[in-house]
């Protein structure tokens, strides 16, 4: 799985509107320099996010950007599915639409238990748990394993 700028962006953008105390909207600009985001790159990020029902935006001298709903509520899976689409694919094509012949039907197997496996981090990852910097132990186990951490 290869993760995009624009996830990566989205996320980092969420947590800061997260992390924050005051509740209040916060600007594009604000978010961008916080986490060295490219401003128009970021603007077409939160246009995603805000069609996704995941961030509203406010208009006025105290607008800004904020979350749509609490930050538990929203997990990794729902925003990459917001900027990216589905978190697997062959060819454009959602892992259960993909033929095969019937000696590399195997392959389609493959694909959907990624996609599983994605699934069972990505979904039980919520924004919240991100900006507390506390994630679920079923996440934090696969990591503790130090091959995990091994670029093969």
């Amino acid at each position: 799985m290869r993760v995009s700028a624009k996830s990566d962006y989205a996320l980092r953008a969420l947590i800061e509107m997260a992390g924050r105390t005051d509740g209040l909207p916060v600007s594009a600009e604000e978010l961008g320099r916080r986490q060295d985001i490219p401003h128009g790159f970021l603007q077409a990020i939160l246009a995603d996010l805000r069609r996704a029902g995941v961030v509203v935006s406010q208009r006025g001298q105290s607008g800004g950007w904020r979350l749509a709903r609490p930050a538990s509520e929203v997990s990794v899976a729902d925003v990459i599915r917001a900027v990216d689409g589905p978190l697997v694919s062959v060819y454009g094509l959602r892992p259960e639409a993909v033929e095969y012949n019937e000696s590399a039907e195997v392959l389609q197997h493959v694909w959907i238990a990624a996609r599983r496996s994605l699934r069972d981090v990505f979904e039980n990852v919520s924004i919240q748990q991100l900006s507390d910097a506390k994630l679920p132990t079923a996440v934090t186990s696969r990591t503790a394993d130090e091959d995990a951490w091994q670029p093969h």
